[in-house]
This record gives C-alpha cells, sequence and structure tokens, in this order.
C-alpha cells in the first residue's frame, strides 16, 4: 500500500516559514500544528531564508533567551493589567 506524496504550494510553505520566524515559535510546534513533518519543514525554511537574501538574521542563543524573557513578562504585565482594571470596576460599583 503506497501512500501518495502531498504537495503543498509555495505560499502555503512561505507562509509557515513566516510563522516560524515572527512568532519565534520552534519549528517542532508549528509542524505539528500544520500537520508537516519536521524535517520538511526545516528544509522549506532553509530554502525561505536564502531566497530572502539573508534579510532575516538568526537570532543568537542569548538574544533567543533574552527574547522569551521578555515574552513572559510582557505577558505578565498583561495579565496584571487586565487583573487591575477588573478590580477598578468592582471597587468603583462597590463604593455607589
Amino acid at each position: 500500500m503506497s501512500q501518495s506524496r502531498r504537495r503543498f504550494t509555495q505560499e502555503f510553505k512561505d507562509e509557515l516559514c513566516r510563522e516560524v520566524i515572527a512568532t519565534s515559535k520552534p519549528i517542532k510546534d508549528v509542524a505539528a500544528a500544520y500537520g508537516v513533518g519536521t524535517e520538511t519543514l526545516r528544509n522549506w525554511l532553509n530554502k525561505y531564508r536564502e531566497a530572502a537574501g539573508g534579510t532575516e538574521t538568526d537570532l543568537t542563543v542569548t538574544e533567543r533567551a533574552r527574547l522569551k524573557q521578555l515574552e513572559r513578562e510582557n505577558q505578565d504585565l498583561k495579565a496584571e493589567a487586565i487583573f487591575l482594571k477588573k478590580a477598578a470596576a468592582y471597587f468603583a460599583r462597590e463604593q455607589r
């Protein structure tokens, strides 16, 4: 029983590559989300970066770690702001 080879449009490949680059998500996560092989997506990403002429610079390990830290901090601050808005609304209603 042979499986037919799946074909993907160049637009689909480019979209996945842009998602990996823009969101800094691991290739493994994006590949799993779209049902594509990890190595397949890695090959597409390498070709995408070559075609882009190297405009996308790879982050170093320390830059990636710092980015992750800042993203977590940003998420915490957003959650805190939402909580404070709800608390302010609650106390504003209570005083009426």
